[in-house]
């Protein structure tokens, strides 16, 4: 990471967030995710691989929302962790805490290392306007993310989500990103339409933004 201009200087660190100011419409600003929150997950990742004291407590907004963190590698962005949280949290500790624990532990993949930071793009998503669906099937493509609750083969109650992104990336349809949801909340019998049916689906929608390594290092320089 020697090409990140800040190095080990804390003082460019604690001072990086003095350039945003949010334009709020009738009280309320336009978006709630914006670039800042990528550059500060960047900033609390590369404290935290470098054994520096964390970056200061930035200026967007400290509001509750749920929210994930994602982190992709390479020119074909492939996924290298995404975790994130349905519980509202202040922004500030939520991004802080979910920047480590998306890159550092989620349990599908080894921990990032600090040779991998220049070729990581990370996203945040800022999680809104959740509704009970009326059946599995009742949510948009690229509109909605679902979290579906369901009951496992062995009897017991599982659950599992995709971001809104997830199904247009795959070029899944509904029925493929239901099953492909239920594969991954650890369902291994077969998928039948009784079993669909039986799915209580929430179904929310997601204000995303990103940012990769190359964006991040040319803000802060």
């Amino acid at each position: 990471m020697s090409s990140v201009c800040f190095g080990t200087k804390k003082q460019k660190l604690n001072n990086s967030y003095s350039n945003h100011v949010e334009r709020p419409i009738n009280g309320y600003p336009e978006s709630v995710a914006i670039p800042d929150m990528c550059y500060f997950c960047f900033d609390v990742l590369y404290c935290q691989l470098h054994s520096m004291d964390p970056p200061q407590t930035p200026n967007f907004t400290n509001d509750a929302y749920p929210l994930f963190v994602t982190w992709k590698i390479g020119k074909e962005h492939r996924l290298r962790g995404c975790i994130g949280t349905f519980n509202a949290m202040h922004l500030h500790s939520g991004l802080r805490e979910y920047a480590i624990t998306s890159a550092l532990k989620d349990s599908r993949f080894t921990p990032i290392t600090r040779e991998e930071v220049p070729r990581l793009t990370v996203s945040v998503s800022i999680l809104q306007h959740f509704e009970e669906a009326e059946h599995y099937l009742d949510w948009k493509l690229g509109k909605h993310g679902i979290r579906i609750e369901f009951i496992s083969e062995r009897g017991s109650k599982r659950t599992a989500t995709y971001l809104p992104q997830v199904a247009t990336e795959q070029g899944w349809d509904q029925i493929q990103t239901i099953d492909s949801l239920l594969r991954k909340g650890g369902y291994k019998a077969a998928i039948t339409a009784d079993m669909r049916r039986s799915i209580k689906l929430t179904r929310y929608q997601s204000e995303e933004v990103s940012a990769s390594y190359n964006e991040y290092v040319n803000q802060r320089c």
